[in-house]
């Protein structure tokens, strides 16, 4: 009953978080948008699945600095760098809970495709990166891994659970591929809405797969 009232609490909170970033008002967006991620991060720390009490931990410390990386996008100061860098905290938590939960050797044509994908998503931006061009490199690389670990796990034959989060690692990657053509190759028409209604799901699969 707690999930069930956590997860549609998350998706009410999503919801006008989306409607307040896509048709304001703005300030709904300071209190939705942090608040989603803290029912999601709620959500997390209910046990589901018989996974390790230190899987479920590290989730929750990649969900807290995602939550400091939400803060910091919204603000209305330009702190892309520093969201950037409180994800890319995130998805180490979130690398190094795949592999606690037994991940293992890392699925090599699942490597491949990642890889072929990043490289392109890379090599479309990087004439618009100006000087984030190292630090986008460095976060694609990480993220492109968070995805192959909790890819790897599933298809290992992974603990009930697996599959939320390899599914919620993939769409975390879209969302981000969304917010990165959206910021360096200009705004498009909707983006604002694929690229939160990705991330909240992404976060919710990752969150419910303790």
């Amino acid at each position: 009953m707690r999930i069930f009232v956590l997860t549609a609490l998350v998706v009410i909170s999503a919801a006008l978080t989306i409607s307040a970033e896509c048709r304001g008002p703005k300030r709904n967006l300071y209190f939705f948008k942090p608040l989603t991620t803290i029912l999601i991060i709620l959500l997390a720390a209910i046990p589901k699945y018989p996974v390790p009490a230190v899987y479920r931990y590290l989730i929750i410390a990649g969900l807290v600095f995602s939550l400091v990386g939400d803060v910091f996008l919204m603000l209305p100061s330009d702190k892309f760098i520093q969201g950037l860098l409180s994800f890319l905290v995130a998805h180490l938590f979130y690398i190094a809970a795949f592999m606690f939960a037994g991940a293992g050797a890392v699925s090599k044509w699942v490597g491949v495709v990642l890889l072929i994908y990043g490289g392109l998503m890379v090599w479309r931006l990087w004439p618009t990166l100006g000087h984030m061009k190292a630090p986008v490199a460095v976060y694609t690389l990480a993220i492109l891994l968070m995805a192959l670990m909790a890819v790897s796990w599933y298809l290992k034959g992974g603990r009930e659970g697996s599959y939320l989060a390899a599914v919620g690692a993939i769409v975390f990657v879209a969302s981000d591929s969304i917010l990165a053509v959206n910021r360096f190759k200009g705004n498009f028409r909707g983006a604002q809405f694929f690229i939160l209604t990705t991330y909240f799901t992404a976060q919710s699969l990752i969150a419910l797969s303790t």
